[in-house]
C-alpha cells in the first residue's frame, strides 16, 4: 500500500502517540524533577516519528529505508532509557507506565522492521 503522506502511515501514528505518552510519563510526581532523562528520552522518542517523516519526504526508497533504520534505532534507544527509568524509580505507577511504553516502542520497532523489509524486497 502506498501512502499519500507520512501522517497516513500507521507506524508514524503509533510513533507520535508513543512520544506523547513519554512526555506524559514525566508528569508523574515521582519523575517531575528528572530533567536529564526526560530530555534524552524525549529527544529519542520524537526522533522516531521525525525520521519516518523525513525519510518519507525524501521520496526515494533508498533514502526512506535509511531513515527508517534511524527511526528503529531511536525506538531501541527509547526502550533502553525506559528500562533505566524502571530500575531507578521503584514507584508502581512508573513501573506500570514504563512496561506499557516499552511494549509500545517494541511494536513501533517491529512495524518499522517489516516496512524496511518490504521496501528492500520490492522490485524496482
Amino acid at each position: 500500500m502506498r501512502y499519500e503522506s507520512f501522517e497516513d502511515v500507521p507506524a508514524w501514528q503509533d510513533a507520535i502517540d508513543f512520544a506523547e505518552q513519554c512526555f506524559q510519563l514525566f508528569l508523574k510526581e515521582a519523575l517531575r524533577r528528572e530533567f536529564t532523562l526526560k530530555d534524552q528520552l524525549g529527544r529519542a522518542a520524537i526522533s522516531i516519528s521525525n525520521n519516518i517523516a523525513e525519510g518519507f519526504e525524501r521520496e526515494t526508497p533508498g533514502e526512506l529505508v535509511r531513515f527508517l533504520y534511524f527511526a528503529k534505532g531511536s525506538a531501541g534507544e527509547s526502550r533502553s532509557m525506559l528500562r533505566l527509568l524502571a530500575r531507578l524509580f521503584d514507584d508502581e505507577e512508573v513501573q506500570n507506565e514504563t512496561k506499557i511504553l516499552i511494549s509500545d516502542a517494541r511494536s513501533v520497532s517491529k512495524q518499522l522492521g517489516a516496512w524496511i523489509q518490504s521496501l528492500k524486497n520490492r522490485p524496482d
